[in-house]
């Protein structure tokens, strides 16, 4: 198995396990804590926004510096931003305070933004025939996560005397995990970036379809999984359900983000990468149907496992498609490029779930979910054409 067979993807695969272990202490906590210490309902994930923004700004330095000075440089600059973003945000709730708990969820932003460049990493270790099937060995790094991390959660959540604190203290501990494990990576050559500048790069990547149809892609399947991810618990909150019932439907949730990802990439490599991502936007869309019929822990877990199936689908097809579409000397435009489109529809998204739930609804979200959908189908047919021409 590729996983077991090259070193570097195993060390990815860790390294996701325990970023995501991390990611999910924070999701299934931030916004609900987020509600206590913020001044109004509306501003309830605010924190969870400044993490997106973190993630955004981050993105393109990342990038370039991953390109002159190679994969783990990068990887080691994560995980220390994520230590020192679990001790701010832990700091934040032992002092009650909501400025410390923004402040903290920046550099976690940051180290997601390095996280999500562990599966190009992954594609630049195989032969051209495996790729797809390593990007979903690491993508699938978070299966370990959806297991361990409630119960992990759990345990450091009422640990120390002011509840939570605890459970960002142990999002510190596993991000220094995630350290120890891409500084043991093996060094690479780095590759030299366009002699171009990079708005160049980025234009001239934009006019090919492939490109523009790889990023539209992973785009909406991770902005639309990031709304109704981060809105979730506050839904439950109001439908009046448990904090281990929001654990809960986390884990469902990020298990139907990874699980699939074995089947995933077996399936890009050997159908293409618009099929499998056709089929992640109906499942996203299935999600959404099923949450509007019924808001009882029964719904929110199905729609929230469909959900995760669809991101994964989503993203494994876009990831492998825009590694087609860019020469090496490209990477960092290409790959940042890709990044910065899902970090920016993750911020407005992010940002507007906590309006949206307080003052819409969980039903109304989700049938704006459905209509974005339908606009992706449209952008991935389209595209399919176009990919094809071009290639003939």
């Amino acid at each position: 198995m590729l996983l077991f067979r090259n070193p570097s993807i195993f060390r990815l695969f860790l390294a996701q396990a325990l970023f995501w272990t991390c990611s999910m202490i924070g999701i299934a906590l931030t916004a609900l804590i987020g509600l206590q210490l913020a001044p109004s309902n509306g501003l309830a994930t605010l924190p969870l926004t400044l993490l997106v923004l973190g993630n955004l700004l981050a993105v393109q330095p990342l990038s370039q510096r991953m390109q002159l000075h190679g994969r783990r440089h990068g990887f080691v600059l994560g995980a220390l931003a994520g230590v020192l973003g679990g001790l701010l945000s832990g700091t934040g709730v032992w002092q009650g305070s909501f400025l410390l708990l923004c402040l903290g969820a920046l550099p976690l932003g940051i180290y997601q933004a390095s996280a999500m460049f562990y599966r190009f990493a992954a594609i630049e270790a195989v032969g051209e025939h495996e790729k797809g099937r390593a990007t979903a060995c690491v993508i699938g790094g978070g299966v370990c996560a959806a297991l361990l991390a409630p119960g992990l959660s759990g345990l450091a959540r009422d640990a120390l005397a002011v509840p939570i604190v605890g459970a960002y203290l142990l999002m510190a501990a596993v991000a220094a995990a995630g350290l120890l494990v891409v500084a043991t990576l093996p060094p690479e050559r780095s590759v030299p970036m366009a002699t171009t500048a990079l708005r160049i790069s980025v234009r001239s990547l934009l006019t090919r379809p492939v490109v523009r149809t790889a990023i539209i892609t992973t785009a909406v399947g991770h902005g639309l999984m990031i709304l109704v991810m981060n809105a979730a618990p506050l839904a439950m909150s109001f439908c009046g359900l448990s904090l281990d019932d929001s654990a809960t439907v986390i884990q469902w949730h990020l298990l139907g983000m990874f699980l699939p990802a074995f089947v995933a990439g077996p399936l890009v490599d050997r159908f293409g990468s618009t099929r499998v991502a056709l089929a992640g936007a109906t499942i996203l869309g299935v999600s959404a149907i099923i949450a509007m019929t019924g808001e009882t822990l029964r719904f929110f877990l199905m729609s929230s496992c469909l959900l995760g199936i669809g991101w994964n689908l989503m993203l494994v097809a876009g990831t492998t498609l825009l590694g087609s579409g860019h020469r090496p000397q490209e990477r960092a435009a290409a790959q940042g490029l890709m990044e910065l489109a899902n970090g920016s529809t993750a911020a407005v998204m992010s940002f507007a779930c906590g309006p949206l739930i307080s003052g819409l609804g969980w039903a109304p979200v989700n049938a704006g979910m459905l209509l974005v959908i339908l606009v992706s189908v449209g952008v991935l047919l389209v595209g399919r054409r176009r990919i094809a021409a071009a290639a003939a």
